[in-house]
């Protein structure tokens, strides 16, 4: 395995564990059982690269690689230990910010790497890196992060762009997917800090992000 793919599969497990941290935190301000945080780590952690898989026809890629459910399951018992506290929300935010971030730019290149075109790339970068917060969402009965009011999807879309293009550039190396993380990273870490939106449509009811 060469350095940049080394790089890449570390980066990949460092997204399963933050998501799957999230979604035991959802566990844990429900106060469920550890075998539903260890649900919740799993489907959260996997579910966007799940979607991704099947949507390029590939191999989904935890079913030949258990090692990313241990993974799943060694973030909700960190959770589980450690807890947080009256702090859940906020770490849950900012854990779901680092794992939206890595999995945008995972995604993107794995579909890249399987031969999609450039805007395919970019879509399935963007569906790696939220589908699995959604699910999350609905299993906790929580609003969804969609339709939170600062912008979410709009950061895995640059986070996720900004690797494609380097890529078509010709630039593939560890620091081509750090700096589509950053990106993505510091526009989601802007929205949670000063509450960053994209214009909402001009009628009734409750604008949402995106």
């Amino acid at each position: 395995m060469d350095a940049l793919a080394a790089a890449f599969t570390w980066f990949d497990y460092a997204a399963v564990a933050v998501f799957g941290a999230t979604g035991a935190l959802a566990a844990a301000q429900r106060k469920h059982d550890f075998v539903t945080f260890a649900f919740f780590a799993a489907v959260t952690g996997v579910g966007g690269g799940t979607l991704r898989d099947l949507l390029l026809d590939a191999p989904v890629f935890w079913v030949g690689r258990p090692d990313y459910l241990i993974v799943c399951v060694a973030a909700a018992l960190a959770v589980w230990v450690f807890g947080t506290g009256h702090a859940r929300m906020k770490v849950l935010l900012w854990f779901d910010a680092l794992g939206m971030a890595a999995y945008s730019v995972v995604g993107a290149a794995k579909a890249l790497s399987l031969g999609a075109p450039p805007f395919s790339a970019l879509v399935m970068g963007v569906l790696t890196a939220c589908f699995g917060g959604i699910i999350r969402d609905v299993l906790a009965n929580e609003p969804s992060v969609l339709l939170r009011r600062e912008i979410y999807v709009s950061c895995a879309l640059a986070g996720a762009g900004v690797y494609v293009a380097l890529d078509a550039m010709g630039l593939r190396d560890v620091w081509t997917g750090i700096t589509g993380f950053a990106v993505a990273f510091s526009i989601r870490a802007g929205a949670i800090r000063y509450g960053w939106t994209l214009p909402a449509f001009p009628g009734r009811g409750r604008p949402g992000g995106s």
